[in-house]
């Protein structure tokens, strides 16, 4: 069952997280996730709008996606976005079509 990773982060520092998007998209197609959404325009339908980006990646499995998340290559990669934005993230489970 495919799993999501919906990410938001607050960019305080454009010029790093350029860097942190450089190489977070080829690393997070190789452990086999693929980006539905990313940081495009949005329309608030209710509530407060998030700040920053939203992200949306779907993965093949909950597993391969907290793998990803978790694995090395990510987590080198993740240090580029610490020192350059405020981010939350989740991971769920998706629904059988």
């Amino acid at each position: 069952m495919p799993a999501y990773i919906v990410y938001q982060a607050d960019v305080h520092d454009p010029e790093q997280y350029a860097k942190y998007i450089a190489e977070s998209g080829p690393a997070v197609r190789a452990a086999g996730g693929t980006y539905l959404a990313r940081g495009g325009a949005g329309e608030v339908l209710e509530g407060d709008p998030p700040s920053g980006r939203t992200v949306l990646i779907e993965f093949p499995t909950m597993e391969q996606a907290g793998a990803c998340f978790r694995g090395p290559e990510y987590a080198r990669i993740r240090e580029l976005r610490v020192s350059a934005a405020n981010a939350r993230s989740v991971v769920v489970i998706g629904v059988e079509p």
